[in-house]
C-alpha cells in the first residue's frame, strides 16, 4: 500500500539545527526529506573533505530525526541523480507521497531562496516559509536597520546586539568600560609560546561510502580526501568541539587570534575555536555558544580574561550576524560588484600549494589539507594577495566558497568580496585590508625561512608583497587618498625619489607578469 504524507519538510544541509520547533512534536502525517544533490555539490569545486562533511553531517542528521520518533526519508546522490534540479525533485516527492503541503526553512543562500519561493507559482500544492530559528538578528529587521548599498560598520551594530542581549553589560556600560579589547589580542607567537599549543579536537568519522559516491557520480571536488574525517558531523561532535575549544583554547583565543606560524603542526588550528562548520550548518546555535563562553568566563576569570572572552563574543554575536545582514540587504547586486575592476586570473598554486612564498604556501597548504584555515590566513595572506596582485573577485570568491568547509555564500561572499577584497567599495570594511610583507613579517615566523627577503623591495628576491602593495596603493591613488585611514601612506610613498618609485613600480608589472612562478 503507498504511503501517503499530508505534508512534507524539506531540509537543507546547512539546516541541521536539531531544536527547531518543527521536531517539538511527532506527527504520522509529517515527513521530513533531506537529500545529497549533485548541483549543490558541483556549482563550484568544493573541496572533497567540505562535500563529505556535509553529506555526513546529512545522514545524521536523518538518523537523529528517525530515533526522535520522526518519519524522515534521505535521499543520497544515488536516488536523486536523475533529477534536473531541486524543483524537479521537490515535485516528484510531493507527488510520490501525495503531499498537499510543502514546508520549508528559509535558505540562508539567495539563489536557493528564489528556487523556494518560486516553487508557489510554479506547483499545485501549499507551500510554507518557516524561519530557520538560528540567528540571534531577525531576517525581517534587516530592512529596517540596514540600507542598501550603504557602508554600515559592524562596531555600532555590535553594541546594540551587547546591549539588546545584556551580553558582557552591567546596566547600559559595558563590563571593563571598554566595548571592545582588539588591541589586546593582537601578539604574535614567541618560540616558547609554540609547546603551549593544544593538539586540536579531531573526529574518526567514516565517510568511505559518501567518498565512493562523490567518485561514482563524478563530482568534481578539490583538496586532499580524507577518511576518517577529522570535522564533527553529529551535533554531539559539536558539542564536544565546543566544550574543547572553552577548555584549552578560550584561555588565549583572543591574545594570538591573528597570529601565525610555520613551526608547529598546529599552525592551521593554534587557538581558534574551529566552530564554524558546525555554527554555519547549525548543529550549534550562537546563543548556546556565546553562553557556553560566557560561563567558562565566569568561573575561570583568573584563566581567562576579559579581552579573551570579549574577543570571541564579538565574532559571534557582532562579525557573524552584521555580515548575514550585509549579505541580505544588498543581494544580488553584490555577488558582482567589483570596485577596482581587478580582472586577473587567479595563478594555479592556489589549487596545488606550490608557490616560493612561505606565507602562502603555508596558508593555501593547510587550506587544501584540511579544508581550513584561520580568519586572519583568509584576510591578510590568501586575501591580501589577492587585491594587491589585482585577482578577479569572480575567481577569489569561488576559490573560498569552494575550497572552506565552513563556507555558505551568505557568510563567504561579505567576507572575501567585502573585507577581503574590498571589492563593494567600502561597504563591510572601512579601508582595504592591503598590508606589505612587513605585516606578515611582524605576526608570523614565515619570512624567517622563505625563499624571498621581506627586507627588500626591488631585487630579485624581493617578497612580492612590498613591491604589490606600493603598485595597488599608486594605481587606485585617487580613490584612496580620499579615505583619512589610507591617506597618510601616501606621505611616505611621496617622499620616496621619483626614480625609486619608478622601480618599485617596474618591480611590481615583473610580479604580476609571472604570478605563476612566484
Amino acid at each position: 500500500m503507498k504511503k501517503v504524507y499530508r505534508s512534507v519538510f524539506w531540509i537543507l544541509g546547512d539546516q541541521l539545527n536539531s531544536n527547531h520547533s518543527w521536531f517539538e512534536n511527532t506527527d504520522d502525517t509529517r515527513l521530513f526529506v533531506i537529500a545529497e544533490l549533485k548541483q549543490e555539490a558541483s556549482y563550484c569545486h568544493h573541496h572533497v573533505q567540505k562535500v563529505a562533511a556535509f553529506f555526513a553531517s546529512m545522514k545524521t542528521f536523518a538518523a537523529a530525526l528517525r530515533n526522535s520518533g520522526h518519519h524522515v526519508l534521505h535521499l543520497t546522490l544515488d536516488e536523486t541523480a536523475g533529477f534536473e534540479d531541486l524543483q524537479n525533485l521537490i515535485a516528484h516527492t510531493m507527488s510520490k507521497f501525495s503531499a498537499k503541503q510543502f514546508n520549508y526553512q528559509r535558505p540562508d543562500e539567495y539563489r536557493l531562496l528564489m528556487d523556494m519561493r518560486s516553487l508557489s507559482g510554479l506547483m499545485d500544492f501549499e507551500v510554507r516559509e518557516f524561519d530557520t530559528e538560528h540567528f540571534l538578528f531577525p531576517y525581517d529587521q534587516i530592512k529596517s536597520d540596514f540600507v542598501r548599498g550603504k557602508a554600515h560598520r559592524m562596531e555600532s551594530f555590535y553594541r546594540k546586539m551587547r546591549k539588546k542581549f545584556d551580553i558582557l553589560m552591567e546596566g547600559d556600560k559595558p563590563v571593563g568600560g571598554a566595548w571592545n579589547y582588539d588591541k589586546e589580542n593582537r601578539e604574535k607567537l614567541k618560540k616558547n609560546d609554540l609547546t603551549d599549543i593544544p593538539s586540536p579536537k579531531i573526529f574518526k568519522n567514516d565517510v568511505s561510502e559518501i567518498l565512493e559516491r562523490i567518485r561514482k557520480h563524478k563530482i568534481v571536488v578539490t583538496g586532499q580526501e580524507m577518511n576518517p574525517l577529522i570535522w564533527p558531523t553529529s551535533r554531539e561532535q559539536a558539542l564536544e568541539i565546543l566544550d574543547f575549544f572553552c577548555e584549552y583554547c578560550l584561555p588565549s583565543f583572543g591574545r594570538f587570534q591573528d597570529a601565525m606560524t610555520c613551526q608547529t603542526e598546529h599552525s592551521w588550528s593554534l587557538y581558534h575555536s574551529r566552530l564554524s562548520y558546525a555554527l554555519n550548518v547549525k548543529m550549534l546555535s550562537p546563543r548556546e555558544v556565546i553562553a557556553k563562553a560566557l560561563k567558562c568566563f565566569q568561573y575561570r576569570q583568573g584563566e581567562i580574561s576579559l579581552s579573551q572572552v570579549e574577543g570571541f563574543v564579538r565574532q559571534i554575536l557582532g562579525w557573524r550576524e552584521f555580515i548575514r545582514a550585509i549579505y541580505w540587504i544588498n543581494m544580488p547586486d553584490y555577488s558582482t560588484k567589483n570596485y577596482f575592476s581587478a580582472d586577473l586570473k587567479l595563478p594555479d598554486f592556489f589549487w596545488t600549494g606550490k608557490t616560493k612564498m612561505k606565507c602562502m604556501s603555508s596558508a593555501i597548504g593547510d587550506s587544501l589539507k584540511y579544508s581550513y584555515s584561520h580568519h586572519i590566513h583568509r584576510l591578510m595572506v590568501t586575501g591580501n594577495f589577492c587585491m594587491l596582485a589585482g585577482i578577479d573577485p569572480e575567481e577569489v570568491d569561488s576559490w573560498y566558497l569552494g575550497i572552506y568547509i565552513d563556507a555558505v555564500q551568505w557568510v563567504e561572499l561579505p567576507n572575501t568580496r567585502g573585507m577581503s577584497q574590498y571589492a563593494d567599495g567600502g561597504i563591510v570594511a572601512s579601508k582595504p585590508y592591503a598590508a606589505s610583507g612587513n605585516y606578515i613579517s611582524k605576526m608570523s615566523d614565515y619570512c624567517s625561512s622563505c625563499h624571498y627577503n621581506v627586507k627588500e623591495v626591488t631585487t630579485e628576491r624581493a617578497c612580492p608583497f612590498n613591491s604589490l602593495y606600493w603598485h595597488f596603493m599608486h594605481k587606485h591613488r585617487d580613490v584612496l587618498k580620499q579615505n583619512p585611514r589610507t591617506n597618510l601612506v601616501f606621505k611616505g610613498w611621496d617622499r620616496k625619489a621619483e626614480d625609486e618609485r619608478g622601480l618599485v613600480l617596474q618591480k611590481a608589472q615583473e610580479v604580476i607578469h609571472s604570478l605563476e612562478t612566484l
